[in-house]
């Protein structure tokens, strides 16, 4: 390729924000619609005289207070019409919390090896990776990234043709052409903060922070923290062999890794990380920090191989607390045999653009590899190239750190992550027998937490509303009478049904489940519009509305099962730390002929047991689809 296309993953034909000012609004469900909806979800967590409770207090709500509420919030909402009535409420609920970012907020997810076996050398892969990402941030840059666009009929618009006629369609209205022949297109409002940005501790509220004219790497190695450029003066990347140049130079540093590790500072708690932070500004380390916060994104070259998918997950999720800075939007993570993974911050974006990010740059880097494992470094003198950042430590500062270490590895040691793979059967057998592959995981859950626990709590299953303009999420409630009749028949009362009864509550579970995500999907879930009228009641100083110290909403929002999905051909597994200290964090994924999950916990949980409960309840399941019968 000549060296202009090398700059660029492709060139959309259509420009990346095309869609963007045509995206249509986040509707505010309609107020009763999200009290049915609410007590829909409480029915199962409760027995009758809560429940009774419950229903008293959300009507009430819904005939007073919360209507005045509702109303205010609709006509804020019309006069905000560039963006979507979540979008304050959200970023403040992520920026005002001051628990550590690290197991509470960051996700992971892992790449999949390079199928080339050669090309996972750490050094090969790292500069692969790390050019096909500076490539990712120059073709969304220069507009020229393809819009994110949902197909349900791509042989009608994911077509050059299609293309061809919609680009020069306005964007006022090119989101009603796209409509027309079933795409989808989705915000891309986050894209930008991939780059060059970083969350700052701050007392009491963070703030997101982005400069886009800095053109360095930030690169961490034992706790080492080191900066080169990757854009040159021009706006040019710098050439592949240079890059490997400098990551070799970086990998070859024989650097003692420093007594008091500056990477732990980002896994604190925010208040405290904040006053540490001005500490360290006043103590001399403007311009070190500076350079921190404002890298391209973060590096980091771990020095061991990983040892088995368990391993993997601790890697990516936490790792030694040293090598990481948690509060950049994502680290790129290589470890020493090449496997790769990206941590991310969450507050400033969602699942859908790291996942895009993800899915490009596996692409590019494994199929168009700027190197090979026998391409020569550039010559060039790296160490003239390369910075290692000093930052200056007082005696309050390095107590800081060595207290952050400790309070740090408590918290990882205390956690336990385990994984299943389910091998008899997934989603191609799913839909052959006309269930939601989704909702038979999530009704599995439900089952699994039944027969270990025997009682049907608070789940949380994260959907994407990017559809809408400034969507970010919302909530799917998985747990529903449907599941708890559903799966009391299955554990407890096996004997009574026959195989056709369990075929039919599965079937049940599948369509409730099916109509839920589609709700959510549509803006039309309950919690977020909850959410935003408990938020407007709070910022107009007014006492919090009964309803929301109703001890049912407090437990509904305590979600002991918090779970999320994805699949793509980039990613291996993904997942997250328990969102409360008795939860369990449970990543899935459905493939075509098995299901993986991934689960992660704290003491006061089993997760080795959980996936066992798991495992028995997928089994199960499909063997009533096959109509086997059960032994229970």
């Amino acid at each position: 390729s000549s060296a202009g296309a090398a700059e660029f993953l492709h060139r959309s034909i259509v420009p990346t924000m095309h869609y963007q000012r045509s995206l249509p609004r986040l509707p505010v469900p309609k107020l009763e619609d999200t009290i049915t909806r609410y007590l829909n979800a409480q029915k199962p967590l409760l027995n009758d005289d809560q429940f009774r409770k419950t229903e008293e207090l959300a009507h009430a709500f819904e005939k007073g207070i919360g209507r005045e509420l509702h109303e205010q919030l609709v006509a804020q909402d019309n006069q905000n019409k560039h963006t979507s009535y979540i979008t304050g409420p959200w970023f403040d609920m992520y920026l005002k919390a001051r628990e550590p970012v690290v197991l509470n907020f960051n996700a992971f997810m892992s790449f999949n090896p390079d199928p080339k076996p050669e090309y996972n050398d750490q050094l090969t892969r790292a500069t692969n990776m790390t050019v096909s990402a500076v490539r990712f941030m120059k073709t969304f840059r220069a507009g020229y990234l393809e819009p994110e666009v949902f197909h349900l009929n791509p042989e009608k618009s994911d077509t050059e043709l299609f293309k061809k006629i919609i680009r020069f369609v306005p964007s006022s209205v090119s989101w009603f052409g796209a409509y027309m022949v079933n795409a989808y297109p989705l915000d891309m409002s986050q894209y930008f903060r991939l780059f060059n940005s970083t969350r700052l501790p701050k007392p009491e509220k963070d703030e997101l922070y982005t400069d886009e004219k800095a053109k360095h790497l930030l690169v961490l190695r034992n706790g080492n923290f080191y900066v080169f450029d990757v854009i040159d003066r021009d706006g040019n990347m710098v050439k592949p062999s240079e890059i490997q140049a400098h990551l070799k130079y970086i990998l070859s540093d024989n650097s003692p890794a420093p007594a008091f590790p500056l990477g732990y500072l980002s896994s604190e708690n925010r208040d405290t990380w904040a006053s540490l932070r001005k500490n360290l500004l006043d103590n001399g380390n403007a311009e070190a920090l500076q350079k921190v916060d404002s890298a391209v994104f973060c590096l980091s070259l771990d020095d061991f191989p990983i040892k088995d998918f368990v391993h993997l997950s601790h890697t990516m999720l936490h790792g030694d607390g040293a090598n990481r800075w948690y509060d950049k939007s994502f680290n790129l993570i290589i470890a020493k045999d090449g496997t790769a993974g990206i941590n991310f911050e969450h507050s400033w974006g969602d699942g859908v653009a790291v996942l895009r990010f993800q899915n490009e740059v596996f692409k590019d880097s494994t199929k168009s590899p700027a190197i090979s494992p026998q391409s020569q470094p550039a010559s060039v003198d790296s160490s003239k190239a390369v910075q290692k950042l000093d930052f200056k430590l007082n005696d309050a500062l390095k107590a800081g750190i060595t207290k952050a270490k400790e309070k740090f590895d408590a918290t990882v040691e205390s956690l336990s992550i385990n994984m299943i793979q389910f091998q008899e059967g997934g989603k191609d057998l799913l839909k052959q027998k006309k269930v939601s592959p989704d909702g038979v995981a999530q009704l599995a859950f439900q089952m699994a937490f039944l027969r270990q626990y025997n009682q049907t709590v608070a789940t949380y299953e994260s959907c994407s509303t990017a559809a809408f303009k400034h969507g970010r999420t919302e909530t799917i409630r998985p747990a529903s009478v449907h599941t708890k009749k559903c799966s009391e028949a299955f554990v407890k009362e096996l004997s009574k049904h026959s195989t056709e009864e369990l075929q039919k509550l599965v079937v049940e579970c599948s369509k409730y489940h099916g109509r839920l995500t589609k709700e959510a999907a549509m803006g039309q879930g309950f919690d977020r519009h909850l959410f935003g009228l408990r938020y407007l009641a709070l910022s107009k100083g007014l006492a919090l509305p009964d309803f929301y110290q109703d001890q049912a909403y407090a437990r509904l929002n305590h979600n002991i099962i918090s779970t999320s999905t994805l699949v793509s051909p980039a990613v291996q597994l993904g997942g997250f730390g328990p969102v409360v200290s008795d939860g369990f964090g449970l990543g899935y994924q459905v493939h075509d002929d098995w299901i993986g999950c991934n689960v992660s916990s704290y003491p006061t949980r089993n997760g080795t047991e959980f996936l066992q409960c798991i495992y028995k309840s997928l089994e199960d399941i499909f063997n009533v689809l096959k109509g086997k019968k059960i032994g229970s």
